[in-house]
């Protein structure tokens, strides 16, 4: 799993600087975890994108935003708590989860908001 930078984010993710609108520039579906070292569920989290991540290689990215390093990217989406999960498909407009969601909610969204299987 890649942790984004500011840079890396505009390639992979979005350039909100050349972009008013979002305009995803990935090419597969992505989830973006917003976390911290410090914070107890996103602890409980990491193990299960790292399953994930197993399970749906070839089909999503899953990302690392650590928001204690990425100040700007967390404000730019106004990430009050964490984790903060932004589920992003391809062509449609991301949707941001809060909390420690358990594995079955975490895969009920990427099959109905990413429409992977």
């Amino acid at each position: 799993m890649e942790h984004l930078t500011l840079g890396t984010f505009k390639e992979k993710v979005f350039d909100y600087e050349k972009n008013k609108e979002w305009k995803f520039e990935g090419d597969k579906p992505a989830i973006i975890d917003f976390y911290a070292d410090w914070c107890g569920p996103c602890k409980m989290v990491a193990p299960i994108l790292e399953e994930l991540a197993q399970e749906y290689e070839g089909k999503l990215d899953i990302y690392k935003v650590n928001t204690e390093e990425q100040r700007e990217l967390a404000s730019i989406f106004g990430i009050q708590s964490i984790p903060s999960i932004l589920f992003v498909p391809k062509d449609a407009q991301p949707q941001m989860a809060m909390g420690a969601l358990p594995k079955e909610t975490f895969k009920k969204t990427i099959e109905d908001v990413l429409n992977v299987n």
